[in-house]
């Protein structure tokens, strides 16, 4: 077949434009030669036919650079930096609730309320929201209590 052909299909095979290919002149009777796909391959692979780089692949990006939180950087108190207790807390009486509420402990109507609780900040932690569950009458177990916690653990692992 002819040079055009193999290119055209080479160019199909390796994903680029055909003016990205490069042919080895040294290998050009073989080069002609190919007929069908299989043929254009083994050329691929014999390194008669080459892909030119894309500029991206030439000049790739530059890393990101890393943000810089070294000690040198530091503004502040050690307590003023580390701020978020109160996500921290919400998140976990969130996970209590929400835990309670897959083992059937609470309907919707009370876990709504409780939910709305918390996000008020009305319990400083989970041990106060416990006791005011405690005074609704939903007794929670130690055994309860440590399936929670032993799940909660699970996801910070």
């Amino acid at each position: 077949m002819s040079i055009k052909f193999t290119k055209r299909v080479a160019s199909e095979i390796l994903g680029r434009g055909i003016g990205a290919l490069k042919i080895n002149p040294n290998s050009m009777e073989d080069i002609k030669k190919a007929i069908t796909r299989d043929d254009v391959r083994k050329l691929i692979k014999e390194g008669s036919i080459i892909a030119i780089k894309t500029k991206s692949e030439m000049y790739p990006k530059p890393k990101k650079e890393k943000r810089k939180k070294g000690i040198g950087k530091r503004k502040g108190k050690a307590n003023a930096r580390r701020g978020r207790t109160w996500e921290r807390k919400i998140r976990s009486q969130r996970l209590l609730l929400e835990k309670l509420k897959e083992m059937k402990k609470l309907d919707n109507a009370t876990y709504r309320r409780y939910y709305l609780l918390a996000k008020g900040g009305a319990f400083p932690d989970k041990r106060s929201l416990l006791l005011h569950l405690g005074d609704d009458g939903i007794n929670v177990t130690e055994e309860e209590l440590k399936r929670i916690n032993d799940y909660v653990k699970s996801l910070y692992k």
